[in-house]
């Protein structure tokens, strides 16, 4: 073969064989995150590892939205990825576009075990949900009277709108007779019908602390509840079995006490319809087309192209850090060069020199006298010093130095 590549041409090449290769569109790779990046693009950079490699990994915005968990340094994933070349660097590296996190453990064995059983029961379906009272007349919180969580809610409904009911149920939110406690206000609720609608509010917490929310006696209590109600249990990554049974899913109580009375309301409740109108529209085009677009994906005409734009993100992603540095240090420079001018400036202010002994003499039309020979006898002049100015008479004028 007598052909000469350039090394641009040589990269190329490589990298449309890569990106064609059906059996290298779609790999499942297991391995520990480390050296994990986010750029403001939205972009991550990192490297999969094993006891004996690592390669690679860039994860582009688009297909971050889709975890379900934080990646981090040290946590051990199977990666759903397509092989491809980075041309500029000629660096091999993995596009990943679906993550997991690696060796769950037996809680969450069980959590899924139960969701499982729950769901194909109908527990989770959308029609079975109860709408949100607009405007509840009373609010019911099913929470610890301790700590930061209930005054957050307090705090946020009376920012949002002063004058709100409020009706606590002291719970424990966790160990062995939390779950009881909490099922036990559900129903005192609903038998009482003391309010419009119930928040089941915890902070955050591993999945040992959150575990009373998993219980099969309290979905189901939260199932037939005439009450709508609200689960607010841990940050917006924790997931239980309540959020999935409850009519409205929190993601913080924080979030709860917003999403329960309206601030801005109307415009706010039709973006909300709106928004979920269009995500159910998105959602079922991409389902009836799923299969047809997957195969389509990975022929070598399309493949090739999507290659080439996300090398060009990489590039971009480049390029913006050596302009931040670029930029950053012009600002230096241009601010050591003003604080020199700032001193030059002060240097000449004639102010600085009255502040030396020396004083400036006007008339009282205001007109600076220069000369002995400006001024008549008793004549009322102004003398200006650094620190005020006062009114004198001459008395006597002598020419000289």
């Amino acid at each position: 073969m007598n052909e000469i590549f350039s090394v641009a041409q040589l990269n190329r090449f490589v990298n449309e064989l890569i990106v064609s290769n059906p059996q290298l569109a779609s790999v499942r790779v297991r391995g520990e995150i480390s050296g994990y990046k986010k750029y403001p693009s939205g972009h991550s950079y990192f490297q999969l590892k094993d006891k004996d490699s690592q390669v690679s990994c860039v994860m582009f915005r688009g297909n971050s939205g889709s975890l379900s968990f934080v990646p981090a340094d040290g946590i051990n994933v199977i990666a759903t990825a397509k092989a491809s070349l980075y041309e500029q660097e000629g660096r091999f590296q993995l596009v990943i576009y679906g993550m997991e996190q690696d060796g769950v453990g037996d809680l969450f064995k069980q959590f899924e075990l139960l969701k499982i059983k729950l769901r194909d029961q109908g527990l989770f379906d959308q029609e079975h949900k109860r709408a949100i009272p607009f405007i509840p007349k009373r609010i019911g919180v099913i929470s610890s009277p301790q700590g930061a969580v209930i005054r957050d809610i307090i705090n946020i409904l009376s920012r949002r709108f002063p004058g709100f009911d409020l009706l606590l149920f002291p719970s424990s939110v966790q160990g062995p007779s939390a779950a009881t406690e909490i099922f036990s206000g559900i129903k005192w609720f609903n038998e009482n019908h003391a309010v419009d609608v119930i928040i089941l509010a915890r902070g955050g917490g591993s999945i040992e602390d959150l575990w009373c929310f998993n219980d099969e006696l309290l979905a189901r209590t939260i199932y037939a509840s005439a009450i709508p109600v609200i689960s607010a249990v841990g940050h917006e990554t924790d997931f239980t079995i309540a959020d999935f049974v409850a009519d409205l899913r929190a993601p913080t109580p924080s979030a709860a006490a917003e999403l329960v009375l309206p601030n801005k309301a109307e415009l706010m409740r039709k973006r909300t319809e709106n928004r979920s109108a269009l995500f159910s529209s998105a959602k079922h085009f991409i389902d009836i087309h799923r299969s047809e677009l997957k195969a389509f994906s990975v022929q070598r005409a399309v493949m090739v192209p999507k290659g080439r734009v996300e090398s060009e993100y990489q590039r971009m992603d480049a390029f913006s850090k050596r302009l931040y540095n670029s930029v950053n240090s012009k600002l230096i420079n241009a601010t050591g060069i003003c604080n020199i001018m700032k001193e030059k400036l002060s240097a000449l202010n004639p102010l600085n020199v009255l502040s030396r002994g020396y004083a400036i003499v006007s008339d009282e039309l205001s007109k600076n006298i220069n000369s002995v020979h400006q001024l008549e006898p008793n004549q009322v002049v102004s003398v200006r010093l650094s620190d005020g100015t006062f009114k004198a008479i001459t008395s006597q004028i002598e020419a000289g130095g």
